[in-house]
């Protein structure tokens, strides 16, 4: 309240030179906003391959203005998570961070499931032959291990823009780790969710239990699908809260995910991506910490000139989506 009553009073007294010339900093405030037929052009692009992302687990493309599309891209393994994977993601995810043309990402897994997690097989030699030559060594070794696969999810949590994940069919084991760490979740009728390490003899290690029962919010029912490795259906992710839609099939829901995407990247990237840092920091801070961060972070945001452009199509009752923020 009170930072958009700030807002509104630096807005009013504005001189209304500032709305309509150049800053000196080379800014245009004019607000011409971008032609019908360009966004539509924008929008009906057919998705390119995202440069300088070149991966063996992945596919990144340009799906449409603004957004970025992340795959998992191992379909003929029900996109199982290799050595490849563990890496790549932090990459990935690293690099969008600092793509100052990306305000939003969606998550999916290429062909008939999001993922049926850890790829086994592949991943056998780092897990059950571990190096050293004692029990110190070997679990100085498995520490650093279980960290950097630690980071593989924090890296979407960390990652600035909003990540909306896009789940069909089997989402298994570290799939629940990956899906836990993004902001949005969507779901398909026939998506089913499974904390399955405790079938194969260990504790989830890299994100489930400990951010899980954040999101859902129901201690015993978190118990229960980490005991058990039960599947959590659609139906029962909605009413738990772990998902925020369903929809009839993959298509319909990716079509709905790039369709948030677009809403999210037309608003503020500083407003964004300020949102989700505080939203982060408050849920692991106390209230008083949460709103002493915001009072240091928005000393200096509320600077930014997003706000002018965006109060002034307000006023002139025009579509957000028409103005023109600068890169972040």
């Amino acid at each position: 309240m009170a930072a958009a009553m700030a807002a509104s009073r630096r807005f009013r007294d504005l001189p209304l030179w500032r709305l309509t010339a150049p800053t000196h900093l080379g800014l245009n405030l004019s607000l011409r906003p971008m032609s019908s037929s360009a966004q539509d052009e924008a929008s009906r692009a057919a998705p390119s391959e995202a440069p300088h992302h070149n991966y063996e687990s992945l596919r990144v493309t340009a799906a449409q203005r603004h957004i970025l599309h992340v795959q998992l891209n191992r379909p003929e393994k029900r996109n199982a998570m290799n050595k490849a994977f563990w890496s790549e993601m932090v990459e990935c995810f690293n690099k969008i961070a600092q793509d100052a043309d990306c305000r939003a990402v969606v998550i999916s897994g290429a062909g008939k499931m999001f993922t049926a997690g850890i790829d086994l097989v592949d991943m056998a030699s780092d897990l059950l032959q571990p190096q050293g030559d004692d029990v110190a060594r070997i679990s100085w070794y498995l520490r650093s291990l279980i960290a950097r696969y630690q980071e593989t999810f924090s890296v979407i949590e960390k990652c600035p823009k909003p990540v909306i994940a896009a789940i069909h069919g089997g989402c298994i084991g570290g799939g629940v780790d990956l899906i836990t760490a993004c902001d949005i979740r969507y779901c398909a009728q026939d998506a089913f969710f499974q904390v399955k390490e405790v079938d194969v003899g260990l504790a989830a290690d890299v994100g489930t239990l400990q951010r899980l029962p954040r999101v859902i919010g129901n201690q015993s029912l978190v118990n229960e699908l980490a005991f058990t490795a039960r599947k959590m259906m659609a139906d029962e992710a909605l009413s738990s809260g772990l998902v925020s839609r369903i929809f009839p099939d993959k298509e319909v829901m990716l079509d709905a995910a790039f369709n948030l995407a677009a809403e999210i990247s037309s608003k503020s990237p500083v407003a964004v991506q300020g949102t989700k840092i505080n939203l982060l920091y408050s849920r692991d801070h106390s209230v008083a910490e949460g709103l002493n961060y915001m009072t240091s972070w928005n000393m200096s945001m509320l600077q930014t000139q997003d706000i002018v452009k965006s109060v002034q199509a307000a006023m002139e009752k025009k579509e957000l989506k028409s103005v023109t923020f600068s890169k972040l």
